[in-house]
């Protein structure tokens, strides 16, 4: 007994001094976020989201981000999925419904598409390694960085393969984030269009949520779903990989297995669905709703800031001009290709 009490204060301290070193960066995130909220409100067509996303570049890159700020900082991504989640009190689920065979579909063919392409494209006219062209295809195909990762331990990937894929990644994150808005404004599509278009060509789930919210709040949501429908088809794409390497003798004994497929799969996923069905029902009031709303965006502009922040540009100039050149010319083709068949499927 006397042992116990002992050892609880022990504990304490140490829980409280951890959370207190998030707290200078955490701060950092809120105050970005705030400047870019009163840009977006005194200058004209300054989109806050956008401009907490560049606010962040320009400091981490020109002022650096301090060691001390660093843990809070880098939290950005929690904030974003707590942002998703909550985000499903805003999707209809009569809307999904009506829309979800065609959305599949769309993305199902979407993402076979583009990664058998980058795998086709690696293998022929770039000349670039097995490897390295199946991250890159992961990387395109389904949602980012995460998806090279999740796919790295599959097939034993090295680290400098997953340097060059995340880093040609994350080049292109950077990219159209500011230029798939600029081109849906200069094409004139319709918000619903916008946002499948982009959240079936773009790569990884933060740049996608603030390119579709920059243009308007349903091409956001619309962007949003469709990233995370793509999203989950991760776990279908470990195996798959695991399984080939394994097959060829270059990745050791298989590594699929229950565990594997749970830690690739993107779990706030299953959040915003659950919020979803449950503001649908009467459990959750319009007030509930339009609070669950405002904190959302508000999680969305302090994770877009740290978005920024962890934006290194010396390490995006160490990418390879190969890899950069296969992404770019899958992109251009999936993109232009994706537009065609997203206006015919869903109209506008």
């Amino acid at each position: 007994m006397t042992e116990r009490s002992e050892a609880a204060p022990a504990d304490s301290p140490t829980l409280v001094a951890s959370l207190w070193s998030y707290l200078p960066g955490v701060a950092a995130l809120v105050c970005i976020g705030l400047v870019a909220r009163l840009l977006s409100q005194v200058v004209p067509y300054v989109n806050a989201l956008i401009a907490a996303v560049a606010i962040g570049i320009l400091l981490g890159n020109l002022v650096g981000v301090p060691d001390r700020l660093s843990p809070g900082t880098e939290t950005h991504k929690l904030w974003l999925e707590a942002g998703i989640v909550l985000m499903g009190a805003r999707i209809s689920l009569e809307t999904l419904l009506a829309a979800g065979a065609e959305l599949a579909l769309v993305v199902a063919f979407g993402v076979l598409g583009t990664i058998l392409l980058v795998e086709l494209l690696a293998m022929s006219l770039f000349d670039i390694p097995q490897k390295l062209g199946s991250l890159l295809a992961a990387g395109a195909g389904i949602c980012g960085v995460s998806a090279v990762v999740g796919v790295a331990g599959s097939i034993r990937a090295n680290e400098e393969q997953i340097a060059y894929a995340a880093g040609t990644i994350l080049l292109f994150d950077v990219v159209t984030l500011f230029v798939y808005p600029a081109v849906g404004e200069w094409l004139g599509l319709a918000d619903r269009v916008f946002g499948v278009w982009a959240g079936l060509t773009m790569f990884s789930t933060g740049p996608v949520t603030a390119a579709g919210f920059a243009v308007s709040e349903t091409a956001g949501q619309w962007a949003t779903v469709t990233k995370l429908t793509r999203n989950l088809l991760l776990g279908g794409l470990v195996a798959v990989y695991s399984i080939r390497y394994a097959g060829r003798g270059e990745a050791g004994e298989s590594t699929v297995s229950v565990a594997t497929l749970w830690s690739s799969f993107p779990k706030f996923v299953i959040g915003f669905f659950a919020v979803m069905v449950l503001t649908s029902t009467a459990l959750v009031s319009s007030a509930d709703t339009t609070q669950l709303t405002n904190a959302y965006r508000w999680l969305f502009l302090f994770a877009f800031a740290g978005l920024g922040l962890s934006v290194d540009v010396a390490d995006l100039r160490e990418t390879g001009v190969r890899p950069v050149a296969l992404v770019l010319t899958t992109l251009v083709l999936v993109s232009v290709a994706s537009l065609f068949v997203i206006q015919a499927v869903l109209g506008g």
